[in-house]
């Protein structure tokens, strides 16, 4: 994975989404040679010089400086998350530390298994799963029967049937939240060769995974929210919410999931823990 062909196509994409009008542009009609904004009309709005927005965009961002980066940004309507990716992507990568995690310690299982009406995951920077406790194989498969180097966020949503078949309609926009997530993973893991491997070898295995990443999603991933079909305890809606491990540089996160208190979700989970 090429950083300037990832800063330039990342670009290139949120120019193709706005239209003059959206942006307070005349649209004097005719044919368009591009999708979405020229870069002239990019650049006048950010307030940089067509030769220097130029430059950014064919991938040469070393030289720019944070306050152009955030006119470009401004100028083409990006989000936090989105800045906050345009920051990243746009300076020369610094040697990624800590090694990448494949279990957790005894402590941390304990812990894990102490929610006992929460479905717990330990997710490395990978978007491996490093741990879980029953619940959660319990709502999710079995999925510490893969492989380890399959056992990975993504390998689940792609790869795997059963979960597709468990989110069913709601799939897409799972596997759209997770890419986008990976791509938040991306920037802040700038220089670590095994993400980046992770995410060709994504691409290469899955149509799907390929056409998302393509249209450069870059979304956290936060509060949220999926109505699963349990093949044995029926429809289960469960809340998540990824907490963040600062403590530990080589995990993304502790992902928990949680149904309402006194729903018939929270029912099913209780009925699943006691299998």
């Amino acid at each position: 994975m090429d950083d300037r062909t990832e800063l330039s196509g990342f670009l290139k994409s949120r120019r193709a989404r706005l239209r003059p009008e959206d942006v307070g542009l005349r649209d004097y009609g005719g044919a368009r040679r591009v999708e979405g904004l020229r870069r002239e009309e990019l650049a006048r709005l950010a307030g940089v010089s067509v030769a220097h927005y130029t430059r950014l965009e064919q991938g040469k961002g070393d030289s720019v400086s944070d306050e152009v980066l955030d006119a470009v940004g401004a100028a083409l309507r990006l989000d936090a998350d989105e800045l906050a990716y345009l920051h990243r992507i746009a300076r020369r990568p610094m040697p990624c530390t800590g090694a990448t995690v494949s279990e957790v310690s005894a402590g941390f299982r304990h812990l894990l298994e102490s929610f006992v009406m929460t479905p717990a995951l330990v997710v490395g920077r990978h978007t491996q799963i490093v741990g879980w406790n029953r619940l959660a194989v319990a709502v999710f498969g079995d999925f510490p029967a893969l492989p380890q180097n399959r056992r990975t966020f993504s390998h689940l949503l792609f790869t795997e049937p059963y979960l597709r078949e468990l989110h069913r309609t709601g799939w897409e926009r799972a596997a759209r939240e997770h890419v986008g997530h990976l791509r938040v993973l991306l920037g802040r893991y700038r220089g670590d060769s095994g993400l980046a491997a992770h995410i060709d070898h994504m691409r290469d295995l899955s149509a799907d995974f390929a056409r998302m990443w393509a249209e450069h999603p870059v979304a956290r991933v936060r509060s949220r929210t999926y109505v699963l079909h349990h093949p044995v305890v029926g429809e289960l809606t469960m809340h998540g919410e990824l907490i963040a491990l600062p403590d530990e540089p080589s995990c993304s996160g502790l992902d928990l999931f949680a149904a309402e208190p006194g729903s018939a979700s929270e029912q099913a989970l209780r009925e699943l823990g006691s299998r």
